[in-house]
């Protein structure tokens, strides 16, 4: 199946009725008509989340995003995203139920299609190393689980009924380092991503009755700004496909899991990393 975005002047030039076979464009051609599709995104600010949003606003999907940082209309050039933006730590857990409320006020009622947890955060040393289970402080420890962890729970348990409206679907952004020991990213980062893909496989077994299907995906080696410098160098070699991935790539599978062309796939994680993990 081809993930490919469509050309938006091919899909404007088509006679009505014409079959795409594509989920992008089946979603364009419906956000256009009767119903415009709603994603929640956390993390949008940057890499993934950035290009996440891109691809769903391509399709026509209204971006309501959340992030540390402020709306960026110049690197965000999506409809309505001063309006639909969150600014907000996820990382303190008392402020999920603030952050619940007003994405709940933003919807006003109208159904929730996906929601993305994607925001994270993979804390160093000072000098760049790998934080082991031996360096890590409490507090590093507490602020890491909050955010990758505690963060969706609360987010899926406070959306459950605009996600249930629309027989939505939930993904969780895991990681390669949550089933192995990685060199790089630390032990609260790698141990909080393991927990999220667990917690993957709850919420699916406990949100399949409502209609809810959720998935995760588990990125290897991505070029964003959580890269370190001596990654391609390093790993590179042991990649099966020899190079590191693109943001957009991992945006286009994120895509398919919250489309119709994934309506039977629940519990998964998809692993996105060139083949490192064979």
């Amino acid at each position: 199946m081809s993930l490919e975005l469509p050309n938006e002047n091919l899909i404007r030039d088509l006679p009505p009725g014409t079959h795409l076979g594509c989920s992008v464009r089946a979603d364009k051609a419906h956000a256009d008509g009767r119903q415009q599709k709603t994603i929640l995104l956390t993390g949008a600010s940057r890499g993934i989340g950035h290009a996440t949003a891109k691809l769903f606003s391509d399709a026509g999907w209204r971006i309501i995003s959340c992030a540390r940082q402020p709306f960026d209309g110049e690197r965000c050039p999506w409809e309505a995203g001063h309006e639909d933006h969150l600014q907000m730590d996820l990382s303190d857990h008392r402020m999920l139920p603030r952050a619940i409320a007003e994405i709940r006020e933003r919807l006003a009622g109208a159904p929730l299609h996906a929601l993305v947890n994607n925001a994270g955060v993979s804390p160093k040393t000072p000098t760049g190393d790998r934080m082991t289970s031996l360096t890590t402080s409490t507090e590093t420890w507490m602020r890491v689980f909050h955010l990758n962890l505690v963060a969706p729970i609360l987010l899926a348990q406070g959306l459950f009924d605009e996600l249930r409206a629309a027989s939505g679907s939930i993904v969780n952004v895991t990681s390669i380092a949550g089933s192995r020991v990685h060199p790089f990213a630390g032990s609260a980062y790698a141990t909080s991503k393991a927990a999220l893909a667990s917690l993957t496989r709850e919420l699916a077994h406990d949100y399949a009755p409502y209609g809810i299907r959720v998935n995760a995906i588990a990125p290897g080696e991505i070029k964003t700004d959580m890269l370190s410098p001596d990654t391609e160098a390093r790993l590179v070699p042991s990649i099966p496909l020899r190079r590191v991935g693109t943001p957009d790539e991992v945006a286009k599978v994120i895509f398919f899991l919250c489309s119709d062309a994934a309506s039977y796939v629940t519990g998964a994680e998809v692993p996105i990393n060139g083949g490192q993990h064979l």
